[in-house]
């Protein structure tokens, strides 16, 4: 049998009919197709496995087309998993757009590969393929391009699905995909998923503004807090043990400094600033994992008008967070070697001034006492939560297991412990194989932490029995860490100087990423002593492990299992936590950090099993209570809720255009009509004959764009307003205006790089060779000042690379007087120049644009073309000559040493002006020294001329005299 479904498009005329959906068998005949099932049928088949709240989704986006807006963790992603299966058909074509990488493998892994097709690389092979229908997941620079240039087939399209909805506004490439895609495709669908309410919160209505992009209707939205969501998960719940660890005294405290320091900080940005809107700089979300998103998305614009003051500020607060972090989470010697970083003379002359307080002296004193004793010797304390995970996998879980022996007690237990971050992972693992003592001796090792002596119970500690070393090392790993990003480019980083401040983690931390690995797996290698000793590891890595077959290894070893896991991975992202449940089957789940996430796909993968209560796993929370750390998961909480309710709140006022979907002629938002506009002059009695004959003459004006182009948001932003967008390869500028217009566009970053390098230089020989004018576009973020001056765009920095940057755009002009600079302050204003250059030119020519400067492409029009192009270089430096009289110079110059010959008089008429003439001639035939008056001024000339005598400049002019008679 085989299971390939579609669905059947409804008719325009019927939009409320539900789609339908046949069961296919082989060899079908045609009189079968009328074996249809409903949507509602569908999901009553065996192998559709669904919650109740899951198969609702999934009506709702099969019946009309909309945006869903889920919570964290309820995983849309069963729901849109079951949409592919549906329309998985050679008779479809459905595109799925802006998913991550480990979205589309997860798909790819769930739906039959013959109807899901690799994107192939050449534009004949991607023909060949859209026609082959089925399901293809592909970037959307590469689709914007195939529908420009009609390669695929827009009105065979059955559907377009968009995942993270949130990230989609009017400029970007997916909305241009969309609205190419509805402009000729009317019975398509188009769904849209989004799994991060929060996003829709910032800016000004941008759940109507990401709808009317995607050109949807609906609007669904699942918070946890639903009442159907609710439903599906509480009869299921597992049983949890919520475990409060309380924190050191010195952590504590450490912790209370932090932010009373932060709270200062705050308050001085704010009365610093009265002016500016400081309303997201609270203490609260300081200490929150978004911080910089927020901050920057405050200070972004304003950042150029900000004092210094205020930057130090912003940078401190980032640096404070990384010290409660990193008290939290970290042992105390990492934590130690980080906050010994910032007590030196160089960062305290640098900062704002909080290294002084006395809160900051407490912070130093009470770091170091955590790793040194009153006798400063070496005795760090270890982390609380260690000693409480160490008496839940040797007390707590082996008692419950013995207490629940039952028909699973030749079972062993099977522990899954998640944390936040690889590093934490790493954490544990260490501290489970080693012990703490051999664990902490190892990392004052790496951050180079003076040791000295040991203390007698610390030296007791970590000369036990110590665990084999090359176990350790041989860490197994379910994926390895992704490659360090490589640090910015000096251009990009003394541009963004507030990304730079508030970036997460340094080049010093990514490095160290390469240590960390985000999935270990280990057992217990011993029957635990009635008398444990400290020193003795009960736990190993399982070595066998080496493409984290995590089934395999269960079969292998009948011990405890215990997995360390992080909440996401690079590789799975957020559904790693789910494949991880699926393949261990865990009796046991400690949370060794708070995540909303993850313990939403713990409620969501009970529910699924449902089991009886004494067969469901138990699940430890490990948290500081009444900490940043309890404070940062109830954020996040309040955060979502008020989003979701901001959300609820919009659609019940939402007032949504019956022409948004596009469907229809009065969709005016996908286009600009120039057919239907009427001439200005047409209303006038004398213009009234000139405006018919124009309306019947006019056609879409188009702009020719380089396919490199279609990086940026500028060609989405020309189509807007409806202009044509013509892709095409060139070689000598980024837009074709028109026959005569070429427009280079650079960004502020790209300009300065390019005017470093010497490479727009060689661009504007280009652009001045073959177009009469020649426009250098310098466009600027539309969320950045339109600001060059000043410490934003050139940083702090004051090197010559930064600080020429006014004089060489000024020797470009000079270079180059045909080049016309335009300052553009953000891509619409540049969509919207654009438009205004064109009117009353025309239009540009796709092949001759593409010819030009290529080594094929044969002299195009224009008398320059017709000359060497080093020598016409040559001529224009020469005194004298400039664009208007070159031309003629070359036509009747002959060559260089028939130009030698010639006289003042016949220079003058060649370049036709007697004081061009007469400097070209000076320039050939006169010897040029400096005058004595020319150097009077001059003391180094005078010094020269003191140590030649007086007679050095005669001497010059006898010699060249002498050289001219004996040439003659």
């Amino acid at each position: 049998m085989s299971e390939a479904t579609e669905v059947q498009a409804t008719e325009a005329d019927e939009p409320a009919a539900v789609p339908t959906l046949p069961e296919t068998i082989d060899n079908m005949e045609d009189e079968d197709l009328a074996n249809l099932v409903t949507a509602e049928e569908y999901l009553m088949r065996k192998d559709v496995q669904l919650l109740e709240y899951e198969k609702q989704m999934f009506l709702d986006t099969v019946h009309a087309d909309g945006l869903l807006v889920a919570a964290k963790g309820l995983s849309y992603e069963r729901v849109l998993l079951h949409i592919l299966k549906v329309y998985s058909d050679a008779g479809n074509l459905l595109l799925v757009i802006n998913s991550a990488d480990w979205e589309e493998q997860y798909y790819k892994s769930k739906l039959d590969s013959k109807y899901v097709h690799e994107v192939a690389n050449t534009a004949t092979e991607r023909e060949r393929v859209y026609l082959e229908g089925g399901i293809q997941f592909i970037s959307t620079r590469i689709l914007v391009v195939d529908l420009l240039k009609q390669r695929i087939p827009i009105e065979l399209i059955t559907g377009i699905i968009v995942m993270r909805a949130h990230s989609i506004i009017e400029s970007c490439q997916e909305a241009f995909a969309l609205r190419l895609y509805r402009q000729r495709n009317k019975t398509g669908f188009i769904k849209a998923f989004s799994c991060s309410p929060e996003a829709f919160t910032i800016g000004y209505s941008h759940i109507e503004r990401t709808m009317r992009n995607l050109f949807v209707k609906q609007l669904y939205i699942w918070p946890r807090f639903h009442a159907t969501v609710r439903a599906a998960l509480h009869p299921w719940q597992a049983q949890t043990i919520e475990l409060h660890v309380p924190l050191s005294t010195r952590m504590s405290s450490i912790q209370s400094h932090i932010l009373d320091i932060m709270n200062f900080l705050v308050r001085e940005i704010k009365r610093i600033n009265r002016t500016v809107d400081m309303e997201a700089v609270t203490v609260e979300n300081c200490v929150t994992k978004k911080f910089h998103k927020i901050l920057q998305a405050q200070l972004d614009c304003i950042w150029h008008q900000l004092n210094s003051q205020t930057k130090l500020i912003v940078a401190d607060l980032k640096i404070l967070r990384s010290l409660m972090i990193s008290t939290m989470y970290h042992d105390a010697v990492s934590s130690y070697a980080l906050i010994k970083r910032y007590r030196s003379t160089e960062y305290a002359i640098s900062n704002s001034g909080w290294t002084l307080m006395d809160a900051a002296e407490q912070i130093f004193v009470l770091s170091k006492q955590r790793v040194y004793n009153g006798q400063n010797e070496f005795e760090p304390e270890p982390c609380p939560k260690w000693q409480a995970l160490s008496e839940l996998l040797t007390q707590d879980i082996p008692g419950d297991m013995s207490r629940r022996r039952g028909a699973n007690h030749l079972e062993p237990p099977k522990v899954l412990i998640l944390c936040q971050d690889s590093r934490a992972c790493y954490q544990l693992k260490q501290y489970l194989t080693q012990g703490s003592a051999r664990y902490l001796l190892q990392q004052a090792l790496r951050h180079e932490v003076h040791v000295g002596k040991l203390s007698d119970e610390f030296a007791k500690q970590s000369q036990g029995p110590a665990m084999a070393e090359s176990a350790t090392e041989a860490a197994v790993k379910a994926e390895p860490m992704a490659a360090p990003a490589a640090p910015p480019p000096p251009a990009a980083a003394a541009l963004d100087e507030l990304s730079q401040l508030l970036s997460e983690t340094d080049v010093e931390a990514q490095l160290q990423q390469q240590l960390f690995e985000e999935s270990y797996m280990l057992t217990m290698t011993q029957a635990m002593p009635n008398d444990p000793d400290p020193n003795a590891s009960i736990f190993e890595i399982i070595p066998e492990l080496e493409q984290f077959d995590v089934s395999a290894a269960l079969a292998a070893h009948r011990q405890p299992c215990i997995c360390l896991q992080t909440f996401k991975t690079e590789r799975e992202g957020s559904m790693a936590l789910e494949h991880m449940l699926e393949q261990l089957q865990p009796h046991y789940v400690i949370m060794y950090n708070t995540n909303v996430t993850a313990i939403r796909q713990l409620e969501v993968f009970e529910a699924r099993r449902r089991l009886p209560p004494d067969e469901r796993m138990k699940i430890y929370f490990l948290i500081h209570a009444r900490t940043v750390e309890e404070q940062s998961y109830l954020t996040s909480l309040r955060r979502e809720k008020s989003a979701f309710e901001l959300i609820i709140e919009t659609k019940s006022k939402m007032v949504i255009p019956e022409y948004q979907d596009g469907k229809t002629d009065e969709a005016f938002v996908l286009y600009k009509s120039y057919d239907d506009e009427e001439p200005t002059n047409a209303r006038t009695r004398q213009g009234a004959a000139t405006g018919v004959a124009l309306a019947s003459a006019r056609i879409t004006p188009k702009i020719i764009v380089d396919m490199r182009e279609f990086r940026s948001d500028l060609p989405c932003l020309i189509h807007r307003r409806g202009l044509e967008v013509v892709p095409v390869t060139i070689t000598i500028g980024d837009y074709i205006l028109t026959p005569e217009m070429c427009v280079e566009r650079k960004s502020i970053s790209d300009l300065i790089g390019s005017l470093n390098s010497g490479r727009l230089y060689n661009q504007c020989v280009q652009m001045q060779r073959y177009y009469a004018k020649p426009i250098l576009l310098i466009e600027f973020d539309q969320n950045r000042p339109f600001h060059l001056q000043g410490k934003f765009m050139l940083s702090q920095q004051t090197t010559a690379t930064n600080a020429d940057i006014m004089q060489k755009l000024q020797l470009l002009t000079l270079h180059f007087p045909r080049l016309r600079l335009i300052w553009s302050p953000s891509p619409y204003a540049t969509a919207q120049l654009f438009e205004e250059l064109k009117l009353g030119k025309e239009e540009p020519d796709a092949q001759v644009a593409a010819a030009l400067g290529s080594d094929e492409a044969g002299p195009a029009p224009g008398e320059q073309l017709q000359y060497n192009n080093a020598v016409h270089d040559f001529l224009l430096r020469l005194p004298g000559v400039h664009t208007r009289n070159v031309h003629g110079l070359l036509r009747k110059g002959g060559s260089l040493r028939q130009l030698l010959q010639l006289s003042q008089t016949e220079l003058a008429e060649l370049l036709q002006s007697q004081e061009s003439g007469k400097l070209l001639w000076d320039i050939l035939h006169v010897a040029h020294l400096p005058e004595k008056d020319e150097v009077a001024g001059s003391s180094a000339l005078l010094a020269a001329s003191k140590q030649f005598g007086s007679g050095s400049h005669n001497r010059f002019r006898k010699a060249a005299g002498e050289a001219r008679r004996g040439r003659r």
